[in-house]
């Protein structure tokens, strides 16, 4: 068995799991303690409304589970929120996010493995999926089109939610106002060197997800990541504004040129086009500072230092090795001399 002498963190998003998660704990303890030098798993609760807490309480007894740590939320949220409290609270050098109902615990030497070559974002996934409605998966399916329409990147395809992420990227994605929005999809676009690996394995238990939350989730993960759709809207109102103006010409000109005009058509027309002109101005500068206010507040740091190196040999330490020995050679010659008969 391969030996990576590293510590791992290994965070599980539970809920309403008080009948499964000491098995989940020991199949993973059973497959971890002999593969890293030092390990930890990080159970957050995604506000279980059954005996999970108090189960989860009893495994982080003296008797219970070594190496446990457990995060209780009291309020449900959706999985990639949850997923960040555990990593924002992880120690290890590597940290592992699984979904315990869907993937398969057993192909994570694979990716640390790849992780511990270098790669500093390690995605693997599932070929066989957990069976969802009709629509939730028509929904799905749109989601990631736009998505990808809009970021260049399909999250279904090139960032699973199965994950082995390095500390220095951890610490870049802590540096983003909005840490649990971005966490998704950043591992995959921040320019950190990635794998993506793939395995199949029959998911243990069917969870249904809600169609409803997840259109939200996906809606604010649009608005979050992105700025083209408010884009678009400031495009379209320019449109409309440049459209207005036009119309307004084309309405003199018709007024100036032709004799059989209908009374009052032209100051209504002009009245009509010159409103919806100052409407378009308006929606285009308001589009315009919300761009700028959520640039402000949503993108993350200027830079982000991957990787650093060090030169073995620096000649102001040479120079300041010289300065410090020069008073020593010195108080010994002294005292050499107070000695001497």
């Amino acid at each position: 068995m391969v030996f990576f002498p590293v510590f791992l963190s290994v965070v599980f998003v539970v809920r309403n799991q008080s009948e499964h998660i000491e098995k989940i704990l020991s199949e993973a303890a059973a497959g971890i303690a002999g593969l890293v030098s030092d390990y930890e798993f990080i159970i957050v609760d995604n506000a279980s409304d059954d005996d999970s807490i108090a189960v989860l309480k009893g495994l982080t007894t003296e008797k219970g589970h070594p190496n446990l740590q457990v995060y209780a939320l009291i309020k449900e949220v959706d999985d990639d929120t949850a997923s960040w409290v555990g990593l924002e609270n992880a120690l290890g050098d590597f940290v592992a996010v699984i979904d315990p109902l869907v993937d398969d615990i057993a192909f994570l030497p694979a990716m640390l493995d790849k992780a511990v070559s270098g790669a500093d974002v390690v995605f693997a996934k599932n070929e066989q999926k957990a069976a969802q409605s009709l629509g939730y998966r028509g929904a799905y399916a749109v989601f990631n089109w736009l998505y990808k329409w809009f970021n260049n990147i399909h999250l279904a395809e090139e960032a699973p939610q199965y994950r082995v992420l390095t500390k220095r990227v951890i610490n870049f994605i802590l540096q983003h106002p909005q840490p649990s929005m971005t966490y998704r999809h950043l591992p995959a676009t921040g320019g950190f060197a990635r794998v993506k690996l793939t395995y199949s394995a029959t998911p243990k238990i069917s969870h249904t997800k809600h169609l409803g939350e997840s259109i939200d989730r996906g809606m604010r993960l649009l608005v979050s990541t992105t700025r083209l759709p408010m884009r678009l809207v400031t495009v379209l109102s320019l449109f409309g504004a440049i459209a207005n103006v036009l119309y307004s010409i084309y309405v003199v000109a018709v007024g100036f040129l032709k004799s059989d005009v209908a009374p009052g058509w032209i100051s209504l027309s002009l009245q009509q086009s010159g409103m919806f002109f100052l409407i378009s101005l308006v929606l285009l500068v308001l589009g315009e500072y919300i761009l700028h206010m959520t640039s402000l507040s949503s993108e993350g740091p200027l830079y982000h230092v991957g990787q650093e190196f060090t030169s073995a040999r620096m000649t102001r330490r040479e120079k300041l090795n010289i300065e410090e020995s020069a008073p020593a050679t010195l108080h010994g010659a002294a005292i050499h001399a107070e000695q001497a008969p």
